[in-house]
């Protein structure tokens, strides 16, 4: 069997923040591209990385790469792929796919070739004509672009954000991938406080907080892949215990979050709770103008209404203006923002001293950051 190459699939302006992630947990042979990061693994890699990755959509193995220009090309270049190696005689392989910029142009029908040329190499391996597709899940997908077909399998089944502690969601929740991306790049640690004022349903202080005692985003979770029998159980026992292990619970925390919203603070406390961290986490119903931010050097990173609609610009200007008061207040904190506001930075009174394009959803964003001075390191004995 060939080396595997894992994909680690990423919104757009993310794939640094997975790349760091994944040097992080000790991967080294790395390849960069626009939504996503290529690294060799293996198959204990499967485990560890749906259990690590933070900001992460999914993970794939890289089956092929291959140009495809016609269905011809599609089906033997499908065909000549080692299917049979990962796929059982009972695995369901359903086929998604996508194509931009390419001849193959038409997704149901390059879906089809697909199916039919994994259909051909399996019967080949199992000499049988019809497959029940009763076992585990195996989700294929043939990714057209450029007239270059790239087919992987997704190790994930759900979505990576889809951690398990959020049962409710506000009216427009943050993404816990995006949410724990915002985190990241603030390069806040447990040792600073964190407060969010606009804490909706809680998502930016339950990731700060996974972050703050190192627990892996995955372990409440199940994958696709733990049912594959390439990928053992013996592998995904030996990772969650590699990642209970890693569990800091011992480190104080200073994660507080409000909301004008009393609903917006009951999802967040389900959510706290849910989580296990209901005694480490702090929540208020409270306006922005009344915030008071304890301690000195923390970090608040909030996720602001948009005002998307007609008529509320005038309350999200005001909003932003109390925060940047809030802010003035604070000359050792940090702050930063990802919102769809243009005039952010004069609402803010204060010009940036980073952006970052970033999209929430299909929306375009700005991560503005306003970087406060850094904690004194603790003086040597």
């Amino acid at each position: 069997m060939q080396p595997l190459q894992l994909i680690a699939t990423t919104p757009m302006g993310l794939e640094a923040v997975v790349s760091r992630e994944l040097k992080l947990l000790g991967y080294e042979d790395i390849t960069v591209e626009n939504g996503r990061v290529t690294f060799a693994a293996d198959f204990k890699d499967i485990a560890r990385c749906n259990l690590w990755l933070r900001s992460a959509d999914r993970i794939l193995v890289k089956m092929g790469e291959f140009k495809a220009t016609t269905f011809d090309e599609l089906f033997e270049g499908t065909k000549a792929l080692p299917w049979q190696e990962w796929i059982p005689q009972n695995g369901e392989f359903p086929v998604e796919g996508r194509s931009h910029k390419s001849q193959l142009s038409s997704v149901p029908a390059s879906q089809g070739i697909v199916k039919k040329a994994i259909v051909e190499k399996l019967k080949q391996t199992y000499h049988t004509e019809w497959f029940p597709e009763n076992g585990a899940r195996f989700v294929i997908e043939v990714n057209l672009h450029n007239d270059i077909a790239l087919l992987t399998l997704d190790t994930s089944g759900a979505g990576l954000h889809k951690r398990g502690y959020r049962k409710l969601v506000t009216e427009a929740p943050l993404k816990e991938t995006l949410a724990a991306a915002l985190i990241q790049l603030s390069r806040w640690g447990p040792h600073r406080p964190f407060y969010d004022p606009f804490c909706g349903s809680g998502t930016l202080l339950v990731e700060a907080a996974m972050i703050g005692w190192n627990i892996a985003p995955g372990l409440r979770r199940s994958f696709n892949s733990e049912h594959w029998p390439l990928v053992s159980k013996e592998l995904w026992d030996e990772a969650r215990e590699e990642a209970f292990d890693s569990v800091k619970d011992d480190i104080p925390l200073q994660i507080a979050g409000s909301d004008i919203d009393p609903s917006a603070i009951e999802v967040a406390q389900a959510a706290v709770k849910s989580a296990g961290f209901a005694k480490e986490i702090k929540l208020d119903v409270l306006p922005v103008a009344k915030v008071r931010l304890p301690g000195d050097y923390g970090c608040l990173i909030t996720n602001p209404p948009y005002g998307e609609r007609l008529g509320e610009q005038a309350e999200v200007e005001k909003l932003i203006r109390q925060l940047g008061r809030v802010a003035a207040e604070v000359p050792t904190w940090s702050f930063f923002a990802i919102t769809s506001t243009k005039s952010f930075e004069r609402y803010f009174n204060q010009k940036a001293d980073k952006r970052r394009k970033l999209f929430n959803g299909r929306i375009e964003t700005q991560y503005y950051q306003f970087l406060g001075p850094l904690p004194p390191k603790p003086a040597r004995n």
